[in-house]
């Protein structure tokens, strides 16, 4: 438990079938858990043994046959800090045991297939973590905003991908569902910010001001999508994100509960321990 008593999971989490207003969701909210960045970051140093420990003993079941596996998918507006969640929140965890994705427009070849053809490609096979950096649900909310499909097509792919999600989780997929709240003049500052560091500038992209000047049908998109796939199996949950290292210690936390609730066991040997002990010794070519 978080402190206070309440789970990140249960401060955070969307309750399926409820309606989502973005607009009353305030991105500098801290509900559950630390009050300074200090503290947060004190918080993640006792995470990441944890979460190692947790993640090796997943990869260690999925090597011995066990289907069970973590997909972590993250939304949000530019600069909403999905690189940044990877880096401090999953980087804590042993990137042999980590596939990450990264989504962006679709190629010519991802065109000519199903919405979901590329996403089905980077499920995380059994015992890893996989990390979704954007995901399937542009395809309900870049071609929504800009009009790239009829609106028939985009809402028809709200059934899709919960049909989708719901097969993932029955064959073992533990889906946490991310999306990184930031607000429109947070989002101002750190386009700023990038301009003015030589060292950021590679980051800034003139086409972001373009989305950022529907911002309010962004938000629309963004709460429809929340509501309409806001299922048991793959619950969303909002991260206020306004504050870095409250967004890195959320989505830290949400992953160690996870996983504790998935509570993965080293397999036991198919072996005697004792009998290879004696043929190891009795062996030793060091002797």
């Amino acid at each position: 438990m978080a402190k206070g008593g309440q789970s990140a999971a249960e401060a955070f989490r969307v309750k399926p079938g409820s309606a989502v207003d973005l607009s009353a969701a305030d991105p500098l909210a801290m509900p559950v858990g630390p009050r300074s960045r200090t503290s947060a970051g004190g918080d993640l140093e006792r995470f990441a043994a944890e979460l190692d420990q947790l993640q090796e003993a997943l990869y260690a079941e999925g090597a011995g046959g066990g289907r069970r596996r973590v997909l972590l998918v993250l939304q949000g507006m530019d600069t909403s800090g999905k690189d940044g969640v990877i880096r401090h929140a999953v980087g804590m965890i042993n990137p042999l045991g980590v596939h990450i994705a990264s989504f962006k427009k679709p190629t010519p070849q991802e065109q000519r297939y199903h919405f979901l053809w590329r996403i089905e490609r980077e499920v995380p096979a059994p015992g890893r973590i996989g990390v979704f950096d954007r995901s399937h649900y542009e395809d309900v909310l870049v071609v929504r905003v800009e009009r790239l499909v009829p609106e028939a097509e985009w809402r028809k792919r709200f059934g899709e991908i919960n049909a989708f999600e719901a097969g993932l989780a029955e064959s073992g997929v533990t889906i946490v569902k991310c999306f990184l709240h930031i607000s429109a003049g947070e989002q101002r500052e750190r386009l700023l910010a990038r301009l003015d560091n030589p060292a950021k500038r590679w980051k800034y992209n003139p086409g972001d001001l373009d989305a950022r000047a529907k911002w309010s049908e962004y938000q629309r998109a963004y709460a429809d999508a929340l509501q309409q796939c806001g299922t048991e199996p793959a619950p969303w949950h909002i991260i206020p994100s306004d504050r870095k290292w409250y967004r890195n210690w959320a989505v830290a936390r949400l992953l160690l509960e996870t996983l504790r609730d998935l509570s993965p066991r080293f397999p036991e040997p198919e072996y005697d321990i004792e009998a290879e002990r004696a043929r190891l010794l009795a062996n030793d070519p060091v002797r």
